[in-house]
């Protein structure tokens, strides 16, 4: 079967990737893509030129709050990686409670209207936390309840994607639910076939090299100070467990995030990559006194050199930290083909219980 994908917050299309370029190896079972809706205009630009050049209006720029649900295209699944601003251990953790929490039931809006044959849902693993865990058990609970066919059967698991060959310790919850009227069992893979792939960050970066006239390649200008700095960290280090000098240490009370210019450690996947943040948080190179080009950490998340982000130089750093790795979504996505096409794969249990 063709199952037709729509997405909501769908960000500049790493699950799209994944989700298009997921080969089981018989072409009766394939994703194709329908719709897709984000609030961010580069977003969707960006989106629409790797994802759907030949079909442009099919991404609607709407904040979901604001976006008709009705009257879309039909689809046969639902992808959606609702905002994680309120669950992330490095924000406020507001939880349902903040303004993002609650996007997670336009979602469920969808199960409703459409009634696709399945859905992914992606979010942060501080989603399990907040508000108490109550946030998370009453999230699993309407995903359970959605729709007109009985509901959804869901695995939610934590993923942890450099498990998974992916060059960065990427740790999210990934929710399938397969409608309960259909019988088919989704089982979350392995990362056993994965173990012998080098992920390390040395590798993702630099083999094959970067081509010279790759897109969104270009360096940071880093500050004089900010060099010196570089200079007294060794590679894994960062500036509070680095022995730097007192005239470049960081004036920091309370709480000293690990990720403040923090070096990579050239032979382990990178740290997580993220879509914002101010001085020391842009990923920095292992031996080059600098911060990783928009090209190198969308290496960490596994595109394509051939793709092309769209927007500012900050708004192009942001889509790519939001975004899921290519790679590791089309691992999910292959396991669930499979689980249609009947084909058996190396399986563990979830480590989330429902």
């Amino acid at each position: 079967m063709i199952y037709r994908l729509g997405e909501l917050f769908c960000g500049p299309g790493g699950i799209a990737w994944g989700a298009l370029n997921a080969d089981i190896g018989d072409d009766n079972y394939k994703i194709v893509h329908q719709w897709a809706n984000d609030y961010d205009k580069d977003t969707c630009e960006t989106y629409r030129y790797n994802i759907c050049s030949d079909n442009p209006k099919s991404v609607y720029h709407k904040d979901i709050r604001e976006f008709n649900l009705e009257n879309l295209p039909e689809i046969d699944a639902l992808a959606f990686g609702f905002p994680c601003n309120d669950y992330s251990v490095v924000g406020e953790q507001k939880g349902m409670d903040g303004v993002f929490g609650p996007l997670y039931s336009y979602g469920v809006k969808v199960l409703n209207i459409y009634n696709p044959i399945w859905f992914v849902a992606e979010n942060v693993g501080g989603l399990r936390n907040a508000n108490d865990g109550k946030a998370f058990t009453k999230i699993i609970d309407e995903l359970k309840k959605a729709g007109t066919h009985g509901g959804y059967t869901v695995v939610p698991h934590l993923y942890k994607f450099e498990e998974y060959g992916i060059p960065q310790a990427r740790h999210r919850i990934i929710i399938v639910g397969i409608r309960k009227d259909i019988d088919v069992a989704y089982h979350v893979p392995s990362p056993e076939p994965y173990a012998d792939i080098d992920n390390t960050c040395r590798k993702a970066i630099e083999d094959p090299p970067i081509p010279t006239d790759a897109f969104n390649n270009e360096l940071t200008k880093q500050s004089k100070t900010v060099i010196e700095r570089l200079d007294h960290i060794l590679p894994g280090q960062n500036a509070f467990t680095a022995d730097l000098p007192d005239e470049l240490k960081l004036n920091v009370h309370g709480a000293k995030i690990s990720q403040i210019y923090k070096r990579l450690d050239p032979d382990k996947p990178a740290y997580t990559v993220t879509g914002s943040g101010g001085g020391g948080t842009h990923i920095y190179h292992w031996k080059e006194s600098r911060a990783l080009t928009n090209r190198e950490r969308a290496r960490l998340q596994t595109f394509p050199d051939t793709y092309k982000f769209i927007g500012s130089k900050e708004s192009v750093r942001k889509q790519i930290g939001m975004a899921v790795p290519c790679k590791g979504a089309k691992i999910i996505f292959e396991a669930i083909l499979k689980s249609f096409a009947g084909i058996e794969y190396p399986s563990i249990e979830p480590n989330i219980n429902e």
